[in-house]
């Protein structure tokens, strides 16, 4: 995030004297900037002048010399006589293992109380036999450079940093101002539209908006005292730089269309840049180098221009903007070699004139072949407007994110290259002692921002507050938009055609016009107005139906959870057949973890990882569900990805659904440990199979659905094999066969090898639920119809059936209850027995029928006709006899 470093902001705007970074900070929110921090300086506390009185040097026991030092540091020496060490002269005694100074020398000290980068706390301590009541600093240690190998001597360190006639501050002087120190930076956060905010330039501008202070464009050529040479003009006599063909036609867009070089000669190598820029490149976040390094840096983050610095001796001319070629590569500023895309953008040179050495990677990084060094004497410098797409695909393809692709990425002014590389040059003449070339080279294909015809009230429409068309004039021309009327209307409203300015490529339709307008004039005059719902809207049939399922298992004293759909070898752990079709599953191309690179084929898939987290942190007793999707890709076809240089076709956007797959909603439940705590009122009862489904039944009853449970036909991981029912819809009647349902769930108990695999406990159980036919069925059902309660009284009829072993619970109690028909107000299995009198392979079901008609008290006659449709329906479709 860019750093707003007060005292360079005020250079181009009229800042108070005195705003601090809060202040700032508040004034900048008002028009979309907000703040990320506030960077407090680098040195708190005392940090002052020292003059060195004496230096004495001593070698310890392990060898190490050190220099136990009195330095005079004016107000804060130690009086005579405070334990200190005192000395006839009024000093402080300090310990230094530097060597790089003596006796008369001026220092900087840091005294105790002072905090250092890193939140180095500076305190008086015994040290090798001496107090040292203070610090003696060098670079690295006031986050000045990496100079570590002595402490600053500031006759030296002004000289070095072109203040050599500036002498040096009395002892005790404050030295955070000296060095520059002292001022809190404020970060902004900047949204990705708003890349001319990513320089001074662009936030003093805004700054400009938000208070109506003055601004001065920094990058306004006509400008005699930022200018006063004006900008070179291109010639022929310039660099060479050509645009290979192959710049053009990666996803139809342009890599380069502006390159502008300059040429400086005779810099001093030895010239250090001026402490005025140090300090504001420190501030800014960034590292100081060299001079040349430094003034590229330095007009990048004043005009918002990434620049590069060749040294010109190393190049061959011409430059030739292209792209990479198959198996190249390019050794970086970092001396990392990568190898290169036939999508990256280069910057190349050859005498033959082909392009063929690459030397940086447009707009992201640079090369070593050609980097500035210590013998540099005449610089080339690069001042380009890359296709901003281009320069965030390379930049991400090789992890470079640096300064200059955070810009390009985001769109560059077209107009500023030639003035961000005047800018440059007259600081390499100034404090490096060059000599310009007089004739510029300008390679210009951009084209001009085009009008844009808007509506004067496109704002309020979006807004609901009524600016008018002056102000919005008024607005859009402060940004640098130009604003015209021909005096044309539509439904009696004024058009406005607006070019926006070069430094906004993100205005290009009438919305981005609106939301500036909004922004400059201030976003608390716009209402809150909570909308009116419309009439006869509300939640759709499934999500009502979806949060009754919730609600019912909820109410079933189950706890909802939310599991990521992320899976990995789950499904061996839970013994699926290899040519089970819930094996497969979609695999991401590029997942959060490695050991989870599958979409889950069921809820339970995720949901058995969260029921075994609980149960190993000493939760024993687990019963939680989820409603979520799932992915079977099954008749999916794949379909390629069509281009974003147009709106795809209706057989492309067909081709697209056809490669999703399906991602039915299933419901998962785990149930294990008990379901009711043994206690002082008496047992407690573990959760068991006919729990699990129950729960079913509860689900299909919330959606007024009736199911069949069933046995399985065959063992269904991972259940266990006689413990499992499946769930179905009613069969259905088609002729003379009766077509069995819809399977909606497998509910039961886990196999116990199965849950020993996860980490569950014994006799754990699990559903399974696909919850879009029950949906479906619901929906075709219509509105749930409740019967009316009945104050007539009930009769009571029991009936034992005696049956085969193979037949079920369930289609006995169906069939009891279609022979009952409406008068069935409740049935009820409550008991089953096996005996020799009843014969091998044969059981008993009893059931105990409530009768009761909604209108009149039924007869004796009327309950034993529903006895005698029972035993005789039961008879003909199960077998059944009246057990005597």
């Amino acid at each position: 995030m860019p750093y707003v470093p007060i005292e360079w902001l005020r250079e181009h705007v009229d800042v108070p004297v005195g705003t601090t970074a809060a202040e700032l900070a508040a004034d900048l929110v008002k028009v979309g900037l907000e703040e990320e921090r506030i960077v407090p300086p680098a040195v708190t506390g005392p940090l002052v002048v020292g003059r060195v009185l004496t230096r004495e040097a001593k070698e310890q026991k392990n060898g190490k010399i050190i220099n136990y030092c009195r330095v005079d540091v004016g107000q804060y020496n130690d009086a005579p006589g405070t334990g200190k060490e005192p000395s006839e002269l009024p000093s402080r005694g300090i310990v230094c293992g530097a060597h790089n100074f003596e006796a008369g020398d001026h220092v900087v000290v840091s005294l105790p109380g002072a905090v250092l980068p890193g939140d180095f706390a500076i305190a008086a301590r015994k040290t090798y036999g001496h107090i040292s009541d203070g610090m003696i600093c060098s670079e690295r240690e006031l986050g000045l450079g990496d100079d570590h190998s002595g402490i600053i001597v500031l006759e030296r360190w002004l000289a070095a940093h072109g203040r050599d006639g500036e002498p040096v501050p009395a002892p005790g002087s404050d030295a955070i101002g000296l060095l520059g120190l002292g001022e809190e930076v404020l970060e902004i956060n900047i949204t990705p539209d708003r890349g001319y905010c990513f320089s001074m330039r662009g936030v003093a501008r805004e700054y400009s908006h938000a208070t109506g202070a003055a601004f001065t464009d920094p990058a306004d050529a006509t400008n005699p005292e930022r200018f006063p040479q004006g900008i070179a003009p291109a010639g022929a006599d310039g660099f060479p730089v050509h645009f290979a063909e192959d710049t053009a036609p990666i996803h139809g867009r342009s890599g380069v269309d502006r390159y502008v070089a300059r040429v400086v000669r005779g810099i001093d190598p030895s010239a250090a840049s001026p402490k005025w820029m140090q300090d504001r490149l420190i501030a800014a976040g960034m590292r100081p180098i060299s001079l040349a390094v430094d003034v590229t840096n330095y007009v990048m983050l004043d005009l918002g221009q990434p620049l590069h610095a060749f040294d010109l001796n190393k190049l061959a001319a011409p430059i030739v903007v292209r792209r990479a070629r198959p198996g190249e590569t390019l050794t970086f500023l970092d001396e990392v070699t990568r190898n290169l895309d036939g999508e990256d953008l280069l910057i190349t040179d050859s005498p033959s004139g082909e392009g063929s050495r690459p030397l940086v990677l447009a707009g992201v990084f640079g090369g070593a072949e050609t980097e500035i060094d210590a013998e540099t004497t005449d610089v080339l410098i690069e001042a380009a407007h890359f296709d901003p797409v281009s320069i965030a695909r390379s930049a991400r393809r090789h992890k470079l994110p640096t300064e200059s692709s955070k810009r390009n990425e985001r769109g560059v002014d077209t107009e500023l290259a030639p003035v961000a590389a005047q800018r440059a040059v007259d600081l390499l003449v100034q404090y490096g002692g060059g000599t310009a070339d007089a004739v510029a080279t300008d390679v210009n294909r951009t084209v001009a921002p085009q009008p844009i015809t808007i509506r004067a009230d496109a704002a309020q429409r979006l807004t609901g507050v009524a600016y008018g068309t002056a102000r919005v004039t008024e607005l859009l021309r402060a940004i640098g938009c130009t604003v015209e009327s021909d005096g044309t209307a539509v439904d009696g409203v004024e058009l406005l055609a607006v070019t926006p300015p070069t430094w906004r490529p993100d205005l290009v339709g009438a919305a981005h016009f609106a939301e500036e307008v909004a922004r400059l004039d201030g976003y608390d005059n716009i209402a809150s107005i909570v909308p009116v719902a419309p009439a006869g809207t509300g939640l759709t049939f499934r999500q009502r139906a979806r949060r009754d399922v919730v609600r019912a298992l909820a109410d079933s004293g189950l706890t909802q959870v939310l599991s990521y759909p992320f899976i990995g070898d789950v499904h061996d752990r839970l013994e699926l057949p290899a040519d089970d079709p819930r094996r497969a599953a979609v695999r991401l191309a590029n997942p959060l973890a490695d050991d989870a690179p599958l979409l889950r084929t069921s809820v339970l898939d995720s949901l058995l990882e969260v029921a075994r987290r609980n149960v190993s942190r000493g939760l024993e007793d687990v019963a939680v569900f989820e409603v979520g999707s799932v992915t079977h890709p099954a008749g999916t076809v794949p379909a390629p990805i069509p281009g974003v240089d147009h709106r795809p076709s209706d057989a492309e956007i067909a081709a697209l659904n056809a490669g999703i797959p399906a991602q039915p909603t299933h419901v998962g439940v785990v149930l294990a440990g008990d379901r009711e705590r043994a206690g002082v009122l008496g047992t407690g009862r573990p959760w068991d199979w006919a729990d699990a489904i129950a729960l079913v039944r509860t689900v299909a009853g919330a959606l007024g659905v009736d199911v069949e449970v069933g046995a399985p036909q065959a063992p269904y991981a991972p259940w266990h094999p006689g413990r499992t029912a499946e769930v179905r819809l009613p069969a259905v009647r088609q002729g003379r066969e009766l077509v069995p349902g819809a399977l909606i769930a497998h509910a039961g108990e886990l196999h116990p090898r199965i849950a020993r695999n996860i980490g569950l406990p014994p006799r754990a159980c699990a559903i399974e639920l696909d919850l879009e036919p029950l949906l479906a069925a619901a929906a075709d059902a219509g509105v749930l119809q409740v019967r009316p309660v009945s104050t007539f009284p009930a009769a009571k009829e029991d009936v034992a059936l005696v049956v085969d072993e193979s037949v079920t619970a369930a289609a006995v109690e169906q069939v009891v209850r279609e022979a009952a028909g409406d008068l069935a107000d409740e049935v009820r299995l409550f008991d089953v027995f096996r005996g020799p009198q009843l014969g091998e392979g044969r059981k008993s079901l009893a059931f105990s029928l409530r009768l009761r008609a909604a209108d009149r008290t039924l007869t004796a006659e009327e309950t034993a006709a529903v006895r005698k449709r029972v035993v005789k329906r039961a008879a003909k479709r199960l077998g059944a006899q009246l057990r005597a």
